[in-house]
């Protein structure tokens, strides 16, 4: 019994810095999944469990502060944050504040099921 319960803190622990230290997600059955995501970006995608269309943001074409609206026909169901900087996403393609929203530090946030359907995105200071 004891065993068991290293082994299950060992494989957490194992999942958690294989996710943070790159763009690799562990699983609970235990295999990885590759994920195209890149230092300094922020990467959405239309399926839950990084799977789908990909959209991939960064500095270059984010302006800081700013709402990026996703296209109409877009919704995002999970993301990953690789930018150094917090992002916040919201519910509401315009970034309103009265649907749902979020802010997700940078540097490694990954969000393999999103809490509601994200339409919009800002990147901060």
């Amino acid at each position: 019994m004891r065993n068991n319960r290293f082994r299950a803190v060992v494989i957490a622990l194992l999942a958690i810095l294989t996710a943070l230290g790159g763009a690799t997600v562990a699983s609970a059955s235990g295999t990885t999944q590759d994920i195209a995501c890149e230092r300094g970006e922020v990467c959405l995608w239309t399926d839950p469990e990084f799977r789908g269309t990909t959209y991939r943001h960064t500095l270059t074409d984010t302006t800081v502060g700013e709402c990026v609206h996703l296209p109409v026909a877009v919704d995002i169901r999970s993301f990953v944050n690789l930018m150094s900087r917090h992002v916040t996403v919201y519910q509401s393609r315009e970034c309103a504040t009265e649907g749902e929203f979020d802010t997700y530090p940078g540097g490694g946030t990954y969000v393999p099921a999103a809490p509601y359907v994200v339409r919009g995105f800002q990147v901060w200071d």
